[in-house]
């Protein structure tokens, strides 16, 4: 048995904040933040919850059929609607489905592929057929609106992918790392902490930087290793949409040229967990990637977190 990604979905938020409108909020500019970052504009919740964004890329994967088919949803999320239920059990309900078992995972902006590998994993020691796995933020809410090292980065939106047991093998292998000693570098404090609230984000951007590319070309060639593939196999690399400095770096210590590298960073931000399958239902709307691709997904986040994925659609 194998199991394959058979559909996928995505959704931002209507609302367009770009690099201009910052400009009128923090001491910063549209210059600025795109040399430094490639980001020109993110999309904002104007009430949408988590829970809402990930059910309508939800409903777009599933492609109008019935949602009683899934018996797994697993949520990627660092913004949940709630410290409980799950906004699993919020997807759930939304899409009026009764059976499956929901559940969250918080592995910051490398969720997805946590939870990727999770759902994948339960699938095949379990014997589900359908699974649905999603990413989604709503980092606005956690973000500082004055502090301009950070309000800039982030944005909202949600992507999400169907499972299905598949004759053919189309999860062909993970890596997945984490290493707390750098937790300090990223991080946004909660009740269980004894720092001030409110729930910011914090960061220490440069030190960030030089941990995430490291991680994740590490990361990235030790799947290539194990797949038995090497990065000319690979049709489309999808990184994690943090920084476009941090993907051009990956990108040339691989050795993938910059046409397979999938960049969208630029209208979108970081939106987290969900920033993978965003753009992988764009690669795939787009006609960059088809059935037969062999696609790498390689991201890091808070925690510090890693992981890489190689799937052939």
């Amino acid at each position: 048995m194998g199991i394959k990604i058979v559909s996928t979905g995505s959704y931002v938020p209507d609302r367009v904040l770009t690099n201009f409108d910052l400009e009128k909020i923090v001491d910063t500019s549209d210059e600025w933040i795109t040399t430094r970052t490639g980001i020109r504009e993110r999309r904002i919740s104007e009430g949408e919850t988590t829970s809402d964004m990930a059910t309508e890329a939800s409903l777009k994967a599933l492609k109008g059929k019935n949602p009683d088919e899934i018996e797994l949803i697993v949520v990627a999320t660092a913004t949940p609607d709630a410290f409980f239920p799950s906004t699993a059990c919020k997807v759930q309900s939304k899409l009026e489905n009764r059976k499956a078992v929901a559940f969250d995972i918080s592995a910051a902006c490398t969720g997805f592929i946590y939870a990727l590998y999770t759902a994948d994993s339960i699938m095949r020691s379990k014997g589900i057929k359908k699974a649905l796995v999603i990413g989604a933020e709503r980092f606005s809410k956690i973000v500082n609106w004055k502090d301009r090292t950070t309000c800039i980065l982030f944005g909202d939106g949600a992507g999400a992918v169907v499972l299905k047991e598949s004759e053919e093998e189309g999860i062909l292998g993970f890596d997945l790392g984490a290493d707390g000693s750098f937790g300090n570098l990223l991080y946004v404090p909660s009740v269980g902490s004894n720092e001030e609230y409110p729930f910011y984000v914090r960061m220490r951007g440069n030190e960030v930087f030089k941990v995430a590319v490291r991680t994740m070309v590490e990361s990235a060639k030790r799947v290539l290793e194990k797949t038995s593939l090497s990065p000319k196999d690979i049709d489309l690399l999808i990184p994690h949409q943090a920084n476009v400095r941090i993907i051009n770096a990956v990108a040339e210590r691989l050795g993938i040229e910059a046409s397979k590298v999938f960049v969208n960073l630029d209208r979108y931000g970081n939106t987290s967990a969900a920033s993978i399958p965003i753009a992988l239902d764009e690669a795939l709307r787009k006609g960059l990637v088809r059935e037969g691709s062999t696609v790498l997904m390689v991201a890091f986040g808070g925690g510090f977190t890693w992981g890489s994925c190689v799937v052939r659609l």
